[in-house]
């Protein structure tokens, strides 16, 4: 089992477990805080389903769960495994929803420095949304850290986020009430501004890490005045390159003219170790990304 970990690291300790795997041997890397566990490809016979999305090679049931089997091979576009007996399935527990990921082998987990994982250049996607969220140099190897949140939206869009659960807002006034958003996946930074702005939230900045999202907090300062007119509430993720959301919070609530200004924790990986240590940082709500109504509803209560 690779689940259940408990993170005990200080909160200004700014590091990332990195599960380091292989695809057609090119070396990639999961936060091992999204890892439930890990199994041998061959463990458990995976059942096709008919119809279904191409990159989904079925399900199967180790246990008393039923999962879903995503072919990251064939989602990357790389060529199939050599030697399935050597494969490996790994698990995720994302917004409490697991799902198994096919991959050719896994080698390693690496503390790496969160400030030394590299955005990826512009210049590899063009204007598209890629699936790598950072790059990290290991010893003498390159890891490009996969935005897994991104391919179970590309797969499943409405189970990835429940956006249709925005329609019981209605129709709403717009609010020109400033809104800082720190989200490294631009997939989900996207749609967590299209979803605010269809409530009525038409002023979002975002920030693709906690560092620039604190540039920004220094800049919003130097401008004077009060600064609830610049920024009345921050929305950050927990996992980002550079600095990390708790580091922001932490940053944030140390700061004499910033520390009241409500932050809200919006991740996939809410779990009861990383919740108590949004708790000990004083975030002023943490909230999962299964339901984008949730986090709306904690904006309205802290903004309206």
């Amino acid at each position: 089992m690779v689940g259940n970990k408990k993170d005990n690291r200080p909160e200004n300790v700014q590091q990332l477990q990195l599960m380091e795997f292989i695809v057609a041997g090119g070396n990639f890397g999961i936060n091992v805080a999204k890892v439930d566990e890990i199994m041998k490809y061959s463990q458990y016979p995976i059942t096709p389903m008919p119809n279904s999305n191409p990159f989904v090679e079925g399900i199967f049931r180790p246990r008393t769960e039923t999962m879903t089997v995503i072919n990251l091979a064939a989602y990357m576009g790389l060529p199939p495994s050599e030697d399935e007996e050597r494969d490996i399935l790994i698990i995720t527990k994302l917004n409490n929803v697991k799902t198994a990921f096919h991959v050719h082998g896994v080698m390693a987990i690496d503390n790496v420095d969160l400030s030394k994982i590299e955005k990826p250049d512009r210049t590899i996607y063009g204007e598209e949304e890629g699936m790598a969220t950072g790059v990290a140099q290991v010893e003498d190897r390159l890891i490009t850290v996969i935005d897994f949140e991104k391919i179970l939206m590309d797969i499943n869009p409405q189970g990835a986020m429940q956006v249709r659960s925005l329609e019981r807002f209605g129709t709403r006034p717009q609010s020109n009430k400033p809104i800082l958003l720190a989200e490294d996946s631009p997939t989900l930074e996207r749609l967590v501004e299209e979803s605010l702005m269809k409530v009525g939230y038409v002023n979002v900045t975002s920030a693709p890490n906690g560092k620039e999202a604190w540039d920004k907090l220094q800049y919003f300062k130097s401008l004077g005045g009060n600064i609830t007119d610049h920024v009345s509430i921050v929305i950050t993720d927990i996992e980002m390159p550079v600095m990390d959301g708790h580091r922001l919070l932490k940053l944030i609530r140390e700061d004499e003219v910033l520390k009241n200004i409500p932050v809200i924790i919006f991740s996939t990986l809410i779990t009861p170790d990383l919740y108590s240590i949004g708790e000990r940082l004083k975030a002023t709500a943490q909230v999962a990304k299964s339901d984008i109504a949730d986090l709306v509803d904690l904006v309205d209560a802290h903004i309206l």
